[in-house]
C-alpha cells in the first residue's frame, strides 16, 4: 500500500510515492518531476526509482492536453510498482487553507469551491494546486484526494503575531497573517527533534528558494513567521518583492496602474530578478559577477539577517538555526555570510562542514564553540503530505471536512 504525494504548478508537477508501513508513510520509493505542462508545451518526465534515474519525452495525442498526457504516463508508471498496487490516496500540497482549513482534509466539491476563493492570495500556486486536484480526481476516480495545507503549520500562532493593526471589521473577514511553507517546516521540525535536543527549544527555520520565508519555532510549534496574508510578505524572493511599504501601492494606483499590472509586478518582476535585471536564479547570479548581480545577492542576504534578528527577539533568544530549500540547501556562500553577520549572537559556522553539506542529508555545520547550533536540512514536503493523508484516512470516519462557509471569512 502507498500514498502518492503531488505538487502541481503552472507548468510542472512534482510527485513522490510513499509506501505505508504500519500506517506510517515511509521515505519515497519513487520521486520525479514533469516539466512542460503549459498549454502547447512539450512535456518531459524525469524520475528516480531506487537510485536509478530515468528521463523521457511524453507524447501528446491530438486534442489531448500536456497535463492529461502526463497523468496518463504517471498512472502507467506507478502501476508497475508493487507499492502502488494498493494506492490509498493522492496527497496534494495546497498553499493556502485560509482560516477554515487548519488540518488536512479529504477533497469534495465544497472544499474545492472554498479553496478557490483564496486564489488571489497565492496566484502563483493556489489555482494550479486546485487544477491539479481536479485532474487527479478525474484520472484516479476511486482514490481519495487529500488536500494538505502550507498554512496549517502556523494555525496556532499567537494573536499578537498573526493580527494586523486593522479595524475589527476587517479582522473578522479573515484578514490576518497566515504564513506559508508549512509542509516544509513540519518536515524540518520533525528531523530536528530527532537529531538534537535543541530542536525542542528556540529555533529559526529558513526555507530559502524561489519562494523564501523564515519561521520561529518554540518547542516544535510555530510562533512567528515572515510570510503573511499572502505569499508576498517578508523576505525578498526570486521574483516576489517581500515586505513593501503599502504607500508604494497607493502611489502606483495614483499613477494609473491597474490591479493586474501591480499583481504582475509584485509576483513576477521583483525580488532577485527585479533588483539584478538578470535572473531569479541564485546560481546564475553567483556566476554572473556583475555589480547588479551582487547587489541582488547582498539585498537578499541582508533581508535574511534582518528578519532572523527580529524573530530571535520574538523568541527571547536562539538555540538553533536551520537552512533548507533550494538556496538554503545548496548555497554554502549564503550560509557563511548569514552566519558571519549574525556572529554577534554567538553563531560560529564550521567552514569545512559548511562546504561538505551538499548531499549529506541532515547535517550540522556549527563550529564546536558556537553557542547556537546550525543545521542544513534537505526538506521533503511530499513525505509530510503523505503522512498527513495516512493519518487522515486512519482517523475516518471520525474526522470530516469542514462544512461550506457561506460568509466572507477566508
Amino acid at each position: 500500500m502507498a500514498i502518492l504525494a503531488v505538487n502541481a504548478g503552472s507548468s510542472s508537477l512534482k510527485f513522490s510515492l510513499h509506501a505505508l508501513l504500519d500506517g506510517q508513510a515511509q521515505a519515497h520509493d519513487l520521486a520525479g518531476n514533469i516539466q512542460g505542462l503549459e498549454p502547447g508545451g512539450q512535456p518531459e518526465m524525469g524520475w528516480n526509482h531506487h537510485g536509478q534515474s530515468h528521463r523521457e519525452a511524453l507524447a501528446v495525442a491530438p486534442g489531448e492536453s500536456p497535463f492529461d498526457a502526463a497523468l496518463g504516463r504517471l498512472h502507467t508508471l506507478i502501476q508497475t510498482l508493487d507499492a502502488a498496487k494498493g494506492l490509498q490516496a493522492v496527497a496534494h500540497r495546497v498553499v493556502h487553507g485560509g482560516s477554515t482549513f487548519t488540518h488536512s482534509v479529504r477533497v469534495t466539491d465544497d472544499v474545492l469551491a472554498q479553496l478557490a476563493r483564496l486564489n488571489s492570495l497565492a496566484p502563483l500556486h493556489q489555482p494550479h494546486n486546485l487544477e491539479g486536484i481536479r485532474r487527479f480526481r478525474a484520472a484516479f476516480p476511486d482514490v481519495p484526494q487529500i488536500a494538505c495545507f502550507d498554512t496549517a503549520f502556523h494555525a496556532h500562532m499567537p494573536e499578537v503575531d498573526y493580527a494586523f493593526a486593522l479595524p475589527q471589521s476587517l479582522r473578522e473577514q479573515g484578514i490576518r497573517r497566515y504564513g506559508f511553507h508549512g509542509l516544509s517546516y513540519q518536515y524540518i521540525q520533525s528531523v530536528l527533534r530527532e537529531k538534537t535536543l535543541r530542536g525542542h527549544g528556540r529555533a529559526i527555520m529558513a526555507h530559502l528558494g524561489n519562494g523564501a520565508s523564515l519561521c520561529a519555532m518554540r518547542n516544535g510549534v510555530s510562533v512567528a513567521t515572515t510570510m503573511g496574508f499572502s505569499a508576498l510578505d517578508g523576505l525578498m524572493m526570486g521574483t516576489r518583492s517581500g515586505s513593501l511599504d503599502a504607500g508604494v501601492l497607493l502611489f502606483l494606483l495614483e499613477q494609473g496602474w491597474t490591479h493586474a499590472q501591480i499583481e504582475t509586478l509584485l509576483y513576477k518582476q521583483c525580488g532577485l530578478l527585479g533588483v539584478s535585471g538578470i535572473s531569479a536564479d541564485m546560481r546564475r547570479l553567483r556566476a554572473d559577477g556583475s555589480a547588479c548581480a551582487q547587489r541582488a545577492i547582498d539585498q537578499f542576504t541582508h533581508r535574511i539577517v534582518r528578519e532572523t534578528g527580529a524573530l530571535t527577539a520574538c523568541l527571547g533568544g536562539l538555540d538553533l538555526l536551520a537552512f533548507s530549500g533550494g538556496i538554503g540547501e545548496n548555497d554554502a556562500i549564503l550560509r557563511q555570510q548569514v552566519c558571519d553577520c549574525l556572529g554577534w549572537m554567538g553563531l560560529r559556522i564550521d567552514p569545512e562542514r559548511n562546504l561538505q553539506a551538499l548531499g549529506r542529508g541532515a547535517w550540522a555545520i556549527h563550529a564546536p564553540d558556537s553557542r547556537i547550533e546550525i543545521w542544513v536540512i534537505p526538506t521533503d514536503e511530499g513525505r509530510v503530505a503523505a503522512r498527513e493523508a495516512a493519518a487522515l484516512l486512519a482517523a475516518e470516519p471520525a474526522q470530516a471536512a469542514p462544512p461550506p462557509n457561506p460568509g466572507l471569512t477566508l
